[in-house]
């Protein structure tokens, strides 16, 4: 399983251990992945993500599971919160 945040999209990043001397080693950052049940208000039923801490906080700030896909283009999400945007996208069509 790839170490991707499905809401953000953040992955692993590339640099160097500095040593004292300066000398240079490749190394890996990996972000801070948690297994997340997250709640979607319009559609009364909760999903499973591996999110973040920093996506966590931000789907937090924005006001939940629903207002964070609809404001986050779909190059960034993963194939199930795609399928959970539609899904809200459905439902909105369907009540109005």
């Amino acid at each position: 399983m790839s170490r991707i945040c499905e809401l953000t999209g953040k992955g692993r990043q590339v640099g160097h251990n500095v040593s004292h001397a300066n000398n240079k080693t490749k190394r890996v950052f990996l972000p801070n992945l948690q297994n997340v049940t997250l709640m979607s208000e319009k559609l009364d039923r909760s999903y499973k993500f591996r999110v973040s801490a920093h996506g966590l906080r931000s789907v937090e700030h924005v006001g939940g599971l629903d207002n964070w896909l609809v404001k986050t283009s779909d190059e960034k999400l993963s194939a199930t919160a795609l399928k959970v945007k539609r899904e809200l996208t459905k439902a909105a069509k369907a009540a109005a």
